[in-house]
């Protein structure tokens, strides 16, 4: 079996802008097995050399040559951490040249610029939206007059992740509301919903995975039980497409897709923070 490669994300800020680049590149790999480590502020030639040695380390007890993927503006740092040996990948570098000849102008490095609080209004329309979903999360309260949109579905189909997340890297206001055994049985689409629904998309899920799901939180109970799963997703999937609201399943689904498609589906078109 192939060694596990140690990776290590490294950025004299969060090291977030690092972190993500960096996975979306290593899972083109597949059979590859990393290990991550994310060293953030290293902002210092000390912290670079410290870095640095936690890097050797890692070669030296994994017996391969770690990958540093690194978002340090201060190429300084940058040097200094290619002296561990590992592969040093400047998510910057292959960039700044072409933007610099383009804009007829040279970079002015700036750390933390892309996850520091440099717009306040962007910054409050976050935090805002954080709150409305966190309020409007499981039909605790009713009123989606102010939503910019509202995921319906059965319990545990993935509504809570999925509305925080587009209130923190969006700004949307996404409220969720769980389709309980009563509102199934009707068949029809809830009354507190009818006049919203331009804002409603779906949720659905694989009855087996809902199933291992609700194990984990109400082990045993008839809530968990497959058939239980599988009737309320028969019952919830036959609503939606009577009522023509377009649905996603969750089952393999990444948030970051779930949320994509949401916004896609519904026209909603926000820069991501």
């Amino acid at each position: 079996m192939d060694a596990v490669r140690p990776v290590f994300y490294v950025s004299d800020g969060t090291g977030i802008t690092a972190e993500t680049i960096g996975h979306s590149l290593l899972t083109q790999f597949s059979g590859q097995r990393f290990s991550s480590d994310r060293l953030p502020f290293v902002d210092t030639l000390d912290k670079a050399r410290a870095a640095a040695g936690k890097i050797r380390a890692a070669a030296q007890s994994s017996g391969v040559r770690p990958i540093v993927i690194s978002s340090c503006v201060d190429q300084a740092l940058t040097a200094q951490l290619a002296e561990s040996g590992g592969l040093i990948l400047d998510v910057f570098a292959p960039f700044i040249g072409p933007l610099e000849r383009e804009l007829g102008q040279p970079r002015q490095p700036r750390v933390g610029q892309a996850h520091g609080i440099v717009d306040f209004e962007a910054y409050h329309r976050r935090i805002n939206a954080m709150n409305y979903a966190l309020a409007h999360d499981d039909g605790v309260r009713l009123d989606y007059s102010d939503a910019d949109l509202i995921l319906v579905g059965v319990s545990r189909a993935g509504k809570t992740p999925t509305c925080i997340y587009l209130a923190l890297h969006h700004g949307v206001r996404a409220a969720n509301y769980p389709l309980t055994p009563e509102d199934l049985e009707g068949e029809c689409l809830p009354a507190v919903l009818r006049p919203y629904r331009s804002k409603l998309f779906g949720l659905t899920i694989d009855p087996v995975r809902l199933h291992q799901i609700r194990q984990e939180r109400r082990p045993n109970s008839r809530y968990a039980q497959l058939d239980t799963c599988r009737r309320e997703v028969a019952q919830a999937e036959a609503m939606l497409r009577r009522e023509g609201i377009e649905m996603l399943s969750t089952t393999h689904a990444s948030i970051e897709e779930i949320a994509s498609r949401v916004m896609e589906a519904l026209g909603l078109d926000r820069e991501m923070f």
